[in-house]
């Protein structure tokens, strides 16, 4: 079996271009002619190109990203057997290290653009390894967490949501008629189909359960009032599509959320707080004895 997996781009170009591993000349290594891998092995050696080893780590590690990547309606494509990893140490390590080796070999690796990508490759590589080393340092304390916590409760509470029915008329007097009928004992959901303009009417007015900001201020103002209580239906009023009366159903959420349910999660947003904080007063210190020049003239 094949496997296909991108690396610098050459994943389906080697596919493609690769037929088998007898015809890679693998029984007989021209030695002297290839350069060989210039890090020790670390690890367990489970092969060699032309003295370049290839460990058991780095198999598991590859194999590791190749399943990540496969779909999950594919599971049969994943490489899990012993069988399947020898297959892919053959088909892809192997060959690809066999292509590195003649890239190197032919000097591909002074080439200017090639150089300039590896050089912003490890750029990018070291600016990273020097955030998460700086990253590493930060830390969090119990007492941060609760002070969070007691500052901002309040905004912390799970979003209340309520389940409201509306009929929406175009004028006032229409609305008006509408109220003394429900007043009388008239059926909300049926005046809805009846005389609603709402797209909901067709649902009796159900709009199901809503939050805060779906709908205008205006509605808002009204539907989630603390007098407005379950099995009620609020007097007319105006929003910006016409005239509303509205009954409310039933609601749910709203309640404060225990620290320790939120423990984790303020941990986690403080920690990355405190991160940046940390990495952009880093930046600024060396901006400050950095000898920074700009050509915005220069810019097009």
């Amino acid at each position: 079996m094949r496997y296909r997996i991108i690396f610098l781009g050459l994943g389906f170009f080697i596919l493609s271009f690769l037929f088998g591993c007898d015809k890679l000349g693998l029984a007989k290594p021209k030695v002297k002619e290839v350069l060989t891998a210039r890090l020790p092995a670390k690890g367990t050696v489970i092969a060699k190109v032309n003295n370049a080893p290839i460990t058991l780590e780095d198999l598991d590690k590859e194999i590791d990203v190749y399943n990540s990547l496969v779909p999950e309606d594919k599971p049969e494509n994943k490489v899990t057997t012993r069988d399947k990893k020898i297959d892919y140490l053959k088909n892809e390590m192997v060959r690809r290290t066999l292509l590195y080796q003649e890239a190197l070999n032919r000097g591909l690796d002074r080439k200017e653009e090639i150089v300039q990508a590896l050089e912003k490759t490890k750029q990018e590589l070291l600016v990273m390894e020097l955030i998460r080393k700086e990253a590493e340092k930060v830390e969090v304390s119990s007492k941060e967490i609760e002070d969070y916590y007691n500052t901002y409760k309040d905004q912390l509470k799970e979003p209340e949501e309520r389940q409201l029915r509306e009929i929406v008329l175009s004028s006032e007097q229409d609305a008006k008629d509408v109220l003394i009928q429900l007043l009388q004992g008239a059926d909300f959901a049926t005046l809805a189909k009846a005389r609603s303009k709402s797209l909901s009417a067709k649902s009796g007015g159900d709009l199901g359960f809503i939050k805060r900001g779906q709908k205008s201020a205006q509605f808002d103002a009204v539907a989630f009032s603390d007098s407005l209580e379950a099995g009620k239906m609020s007097s007319i009023f105006k929003c910006p599509d016409g005239y509303y009366i509205i009954k409310l159903e039933a609601k749910r959420g709203g309640s404060q959320r225990s620290l320790a349910d939120m423990w984790d999660d303020i941990r986690k947003g403080l920690t990355f707080l405190k991160q940046q904080k940390k990495i952009e007063d880093l930046i600024g210190k060396l901006s400050q004895n950095a000898k920074l020049e700009f050509y915005e003239g220069e810019i097009k």
